[in-house]
């Protein structure tokens, strides 16, 4: 447990260093301390400053609104505008300086709308934050605001550790709540839940125990939001089904698909049909070949190459266009940068952007056209990978899975979610499932897949030993799934299954996954390869000592302890 305990007092920074910048909400910051100079993601302090003002300025709308429930005021384009500019501050999502200063300018006509609606229904705006009653009109003046409402604002280390546990929890519940209203499905109680949270990460007077209880609250939001997700998707494209998945190539040129957006999926899908064109996922978007309604469409091919961070080497052996839908950006190389377009929350200066237009459609059209220029890819791996092990389908194979773990053929499950990343020390993932009994499991979700879903594993009595549920949102069903067994097996909780979780984190998508097993009170958890370094001293105790939270050292050290 020594990890997390690590010395804070040498890591204090100076003033000047403060104005400069400061981010450590992903995995990869720098030195596992903070990103002071320029993000490890890419962004530079001025981009980095501006993110923090739209956070800023966002916490005081989520302020207001929270006042406006008060008198049954619940405004949609609130809620919608909270849950995109939360997802657009998620690392590797927005690069572009214009679509911040826009979006914070925005804000302050949406804050002054929603006042103007709560006054008329004589609510109580008085003694609000300067969060909701500050305003600019020049990018000087946000620059000059960024360093005083930044994560180093807060000066007490375990108030700002917790203020952005909350606040990233936030933003990756935003990500889910964004994708399902795309779908058309909404639920304002989560908004309204989410935005009193972020409300109260601007009291100075909780404390500590209080943040500790709203943090607990943010996962109980998580599994609301993944819940919500789950139904958009089922509802929409169907239940994911054991599939085979191409990761070779065809003879047409193609466009590669990437991120989380089901919706973009579908609309790409039906305007390539007949164009000969060909579709292919890349990263993240992999899953989509697990839903029914996509299986229909002959010009989708599979999978193209492995996780986000490899795309500065596959996205240009590609040869086509590429479709970035939502976060997992990596700032594009030049000698394929004409190739990648964009959409959604999505930005980069310089690259094309394709909006959404009035109908909440997307015309394609350009980047067909492009496609139609290019080359076919080049192929960089051959065969078929297996996944579509989402809740419903694994519930079919419920008693075959029962009937191995009473026989003793499944001895051990083990949950390896979460993220893929830069960091040679996540080999460690490849190495741990390498080394893994044969009598054990593999439930995963999210692109943490890549470390090992090309391994060949074998099976136990047919059943694959790595079953990929899907996204990372799909987590939620890895949660389904457990329960089900808990069910199966006549236990209490799913602390009694011989169930094991070593999750790999990156971003903020992670965070509310994390917070939202917590919530459903699962322990022992392990989270590498490097602890978040935004949890402080004390409040990585409480995580220890409540939850039993815990890193990772070495594969066979961590074996002995999962497996005793």
């Amino acid at each position: 447990m020594g990890l997390f305990f690590r010395k804070k007092s040498d890591e204090k920074m100076t003033r000047e260093e403060m104005q400069k910048m400061f981010c450590f909400q992903c995995q990869e910051t720098a030195g596992n301390k903070g990103c002071t100079v320029r993000g490890v993601c890419g962004k530079d302090a001025e981009l980095a400053g501006l993110q923090d003002v739209l956070i800023y300025v966002v916490k005081g709308i989520s302020e207001i609104a929270t006042r406006g429930r008060e008198v049954g005021i619940d405004n949609k384009e609130v809620n919608t505008f909270v849950v995109e500019s939360l997802f657009a501050t998620i690392t590797n999502a927005n690069f572009d300086d214009e679509v911040f200063i826009t979006r914070i300018k925005s804000a302050f006509s949406l804050r002054d709308y929603l006042k103007e609606q709560i006054k008329a229904a004589n609510g109580n705006l008085e003694n609000l934050s300067d969060a909701a009653t500050w305003t600019c009109s020049t990018l000087e003046e946000m620059k000059e605001k960024a360093p005083k409402v930044g994560v180093l604002s807060t000066e007490n280390e375990d108030i700002r550790s917790l203020r952005e546990l909350i606040v990233y929890g936030a933003k990756g519940l935003s990500a889910y709540l964004k994708h399902a209203l795309v779908l058309g499905y909404y639920n304002s109680e989560i908004d309204a839940n989410m935005q009193a949270a972020l409300a109260k990460t601007l009291d100075n007077s909780l404390t500590v125990d209080d943040l500790v209880a709203l943090t607990l609250e943010m996962g109980k939001y998580g599994v609301d939001g993944m819940a919500l997700l789950d139904k958009a998707n089922t509802e929409s494209y169907g239940h994911p089904e054991i599939t085979e998945v191409n990761i070779g190539v065809g003879k047409n040129p193609g466009i590669l698909i990437s991120g989380h957006d089901l919706k973009d999926m579908e609309q790409l899908l039906k305007q390539t049909e007949g164009t000969g064109v060909d579709v292919y996922t890349h990263s993240e978007m992999l899953p989509a070949n697990y839903y029914p309604a996509f299986k229909k469409y002959k010009h989708f091919v599979g999978n193209y190459g492995n996780a986000w961070w490899k795309q500065t080497t596959e996205f240009e052996s590609f040869n086509g266009p590429i479709l970035m839908t939502t976060n997992c950006l990596v700032p594009p190389k030049d000698y394929y940068k004409d190739r990648v377009y964009t959409t959604g929350v999505v930005g980069f200066e310089g690259l094309k952007h394709i909006p959404k237009k009035a109908d909440g459609t997307k015309d394609f059209s350009s980047i067909i056209e492009h496609a139609k220029k290019c080359s076919a890819p080049v192929e960089i791996e051959k065969g078929k990978i297996v996944g579509g092990f989402a809740h419903e389908q694994v519930f079919k194979l419920a008693d075959k899975v029962v009937e191995a773990v009473k026989n003793g053929d499944i001895k051990n499950f083990f949950v390896m979610a979460g993220c893929d990343g830069r960091a040679k020390s996540r080999n460690y993932y490849t190495e741990f499932a390498q080394k893994l009994p044969k009598d054990a499991v593999i439930l995963t979700a999210g692109c943490a897949k890549y470390k090992y879903n090309k391994l060949n594993l074998g099976d136990i009595n047919g059943i694959p030993r790595v079953l990929d549920a899907g996204q990372c949102n799909d987590s939620y069903s890895l949660v389904l799934i457990a329960l089900k067994l808990v069910e199966a097996f006549g236990l209490n909780n799913v602390n009694e299954l011989p169930l094991h979780y070593n999750i790999a984190w990156y971003e903020q998508k992670a965070v509310i996954v994390l917070l939202s097993l917590l919530y459903l009170g699962v322990k022992d958890i392990h989270l590498g390869p490097t602890l978040p370094a935004f949890l402080s001293p004390n409040v990585a105790k409480v995580l220890v000592e409540n939850f039993g939270i815990a890193g990772i050292t070495n594969v066979d050290d961590d074996m002995k302890i999962f497996l005793g």
